[in-house]
């Protein structure tokens, strides 16, 4: 009998081993399986960010393995600053918070704002969903027809922009100072009324991102004649600001301008998000910015989209944070947060 048992045992411990291997294997719930992620807009309704995260809040669920829900809350104050300040020190590391957050808090930081109380560089990263181009515009009346042929003109040009704080206006007096155009600033409460001098005829120019003056490109009203380091198909073979100022230090003021606009739309999530949780994340991003209702939905609403990945973002942001302090006081000279 003693010589029996072992055999035994060892055809039983087969078996059993055996069955194991030939079954299913039992697989993990997915992370986000039965979840809700929240993400937090840090501007009102209704504006560029939110509609950008309301679009992919749309169809992100399906490239997000178990289907999580995904809401939106607006959390407005302080360009965002409110929204990001909850995101990096009150929302739980746990991948269900993603911050959707303003490109130019690296200018607060640059600028050691008081209410900042967070690094951006320190943020769990998922990327950008597209960089902005920002482009100078005058009215198709105007009979300059090139860049070349505009900077010879001796007459004033009133140009209209939003406020001190906006990219329109920072994207003006930088040409103003370095380029020394010939440029009447004349600004606005918002951008929208900017616009409407133009329609009627108060001003010759103005400049903003080119969703925003693409459609008056488009209908004739304005004529592009430079642009930002970032570019897009149809007016890649304009002038870059960089390369009109007649100073280097104009063209690193300006290549500090255009990091904020190569940043676009960042989406964060807190310090110390799961690896896991984070690579989910920045997979679900690549794949839904590919996806053809959204890329058709997108363009209908006139939000151009496109990934950047973290490291891009944060190439970005270390090339405006670590310049010298002489560079950084030329530049508070123009740049205001």
């Amino acid at each position: 009998m003693s010589t029996k048992m072992p055999a035994l045992s060892l055809c039983i411990s087969l078996f059993v081993l055996a069955t194991l291997l030939a079954a299913p294997q039992l697989q993990a719930a997915p992370y986000y399986q039965g979840k809700r992620i929240t993400f937090v807009v840090g501007f009102a309704p209704g504006g560029a960010y939110d509609r950008n995260t309301r679009l992919l809040v749309k169809y992100l669920p399906k490239y997000i393995p178990g289907k999580p829900t995904l809401i939106v809350e607006n959390m407005p104050g302080g360009s965002s600053m409110i929204a990001a300040n909850h995101v990096f020190n009150v929302a739980r590391p746990d991948g269900l918070t993603i911050g959707s957050i303003n490109q130019g808090l690296q200018i607060a930081q640059l600028m050691k704002v008081r209410e900042m109380t967070f690094d951006l560089r320190k943020f769990a990263w998922i990327g950008s969903t597209g960089s902005d181009t920002n482009i100078f515009c005058i009215r198709t009346e105007l009979p300059y027809k090139t860049f070349d042929e505009f900077r010879k003109v001796k007459k004033e040009t009133f140009v209209s922009s939003g406020g001190p704080m906006t990219n329109s206006y920072q994207f003006v007096i930088l040409a103003k100072e370095y380029a020394k155009l010939n440029l009447q600033i004349i600004t606005y409460t918002n951008m929208a009324d900017a616009l409407l001098a133009i329609e009627r005829k108060e001003t010759d120019g103005t400049a903003g991102t080119y969703g925003i003056l693409g459609p008056l490109v488009e209908r004739g009203v304005l004529r592009p004649l430079f642009r930002g380091r970032n570019s897009e198909p149809d007016i890649d073979h304009l002038p870059i600001d960089e390369d009109i100022a007649l100073e280097p230090i104009g063209k690193k003021i300006m290549a500090m301008r255009s990091a904020a606009d190569t940043v676009g739309k960042p989406y964060v999530a807190p310090p110390g998000t799961p690896k896991e949780a984070l690579a989910i994340l920045r997979n679900a991003f690549v794949n839904v910015l590919k996806d053809p209702q959204l890329l058709a939905d997108a363009k209908k609403n006139m939000l151009p989209v496109k990934y950047l990945t973290p490291e891009e973002c944060l190439q970005a942001m270390n090339f405006l944070l670590n310049q010298p302090e002489e560079i950084v006081r030329e530049f508070k000279k123009y740049i205001k947060y």
